[in-house]
């Protein structure tokens, strides 16, 4: 127990003993000798003289008989204040998502509530309007879903046709903002896209993926701010990447290509001569495993390549077992004399 807290705790107990002595407070049994004070006038007993110091003494022992109470910990005001920031990050609303704007092409229904009549199954012509029944001409092309309710149902409220309209447009198919897939995909076509948050991956996968003979690369042509942009996007890294960062948001009117991937070709005294995909960083011994291997009458010094240079021309090299080989290259195996 504190000093402090002690000192206070006798002084308090020997206050209430001396108070509750001239009070009249019933503190002791009747065997300690201490009974409640006489009223004034009355004589005073012997008792009543020793019972003032009979119960300092006894506040003392209890005292020293009391349990130590540790002291209540103050909170730290530094970890307060990140409890507080955390909390406040975790519960902070997220971002506002962005609507999905109709386009061109798109099929809608229209319904306006306690109006059957009104009801209209329509779509958006390429200048981007609808004509509806009562208002005519409406333009809601570029338009989110609710902000084209809230135009019709502010023209058939100033019109006077219809009383505060409650209108409600469901987007039946989407026509107007769609994407490419062309190329080496199983399933190459026109996406519609259904969010605004639709990432190439979400693409190649309405694709059907990649077929066996695509390569690594995508390459993703459309437009950005009004300027033309394409980019080669590496597929493996881009699902190896942590980040992520190469999967690119999609948008409206963008292509998605796979392009064939690389070929190497393989003839003479192998066991599959034949046309093979060119995998990343293979050496002329892997191909020739490719290529089953090597025939009885096959011998590695006789192994060739033929490699096309910069200016078209054909040079025959003849290369180490751990050589890279280049995309249409042909590694051709003579046969051994002996």
């Amino acid at each position: 127990m504190d000093q402090s807290s002690g000192g206070g705790f006798l002084l308090s107990a020997l206050s209430i003993a001396t108070y509750s002595q001239w009070r009249g407070v019933f503190l002791f049994p009747d065997s300690m000798l201490c009974f409640r004070r006489p009223a004034i006038g009355l004589p005073v007993r012997p008792s009543e003289l020793i019972c003032a110091p009979f119960a300092a003494a006894f506040a003392v022992v209890l005292l020293l008989a009391a349990p130590t109470v540790p002291a209540l910990a103050q909170p730290d005001s530094a970890n307060m204040r990140s409890s507080e920031a955390g909390l406040a990050d975790h519960g902070s609303a997220p971002g506002p998502v962005q609507e999905y704007m109709l386009a061109p092409g798109d099929s809608i229904k229209i319904q306006v509530f306690q109006n059957q009549d009104l009801t209209l199954e329509t779509r958006v012509s390429e200048s981007g309007t609808i004509t509806y029944p009562l208002i005519g001409s409406v333009a809601i092309g570029g338009m989110s879903i609710s902000k084209a309710e809230a135009r019709i149902a502010q023209l058939l409220d100033e019109g006077g046709f219809v009383i505060k309209p409650q209108v409600t447009l469901l987007l039946l198919q989407i026509r107007g903002n769609e994407v490419s897939a062309l190329g080496q995909f199983n399933r190459p076509g026109r996406f519609p896209l259904e969010t605004t948050k639709t990432r190439l991956s979400d693409v190649m996968a309405q694709a059907g993926g990649v077929m066996p003979t695509g390569a690594d690369k995508v390459v993703l042509i459309g437009e950005r701010e009004g300027r033309p942009f394409r980019r080669e996007i590496d597929v493996p890294s881009m699902f190896m990447s942590a980040a992520g960062g190469e999967d690119l948001p999609i948008q409206a009117g963008d292509v998605v290509y796979v392009p064939r991937a690389p070929q190497v070709y393989i003839y003479g005294e192998v066991q599959r001569a034949g046309m093979f995909r060119l995998e990343r960083d293979m050496t002329v011994m892997q191909a020739l495993a490719e290529g089953g291997g090597l025939t009885q009458r096959g011998t590695q010094r006789h192994v060739r390549v033929h490699r096309r240079d910069a200016e078209g021309h054909i040079q025959e090299i003849e290369p180490k077992l751990d050589e890279l080989l280049r995309p249409d290259d042909v590694v051709y195996v003579r046969e051994s004399i002996f």
